[in-house]
């Protein structure tokens, strides 16, 4: 691999870690508001509502882990 190609793919692995840890904070953030508002009575809508954007945050996240993975490998 050239040089050009390894630092591309360094800034690229750089990147997706970075979007990876700024995913992982506003999960954890979501994950306590589900917290209070599985607590809360008739908090359902909020509570549905935090738990779809959780769901889509932790797949996005499982697809960063996978491309990081596939880029180390090279």
């Amino acid at each position: 691999m050239s040089t050009d190609a390894e630092t591309h793919l360094e800034l690229l692995l750089e990147q997706l870690a970075e979007e990876e840890r700024i995913i992982s904070a506003e999960r954890r953030r979501l994950q306590d508001r589900i917290d209070y508002f599985a607590g809360v009575a008739g908090s359902s809508d909020e509570l549905g509502e935090l738990e779809r954007k959780e769901r889509d945050l932790s797949q996005r996240r499982r697809e960063l882990h996978t491309r990081i993975d596939a880029l180390r490998g090279e």
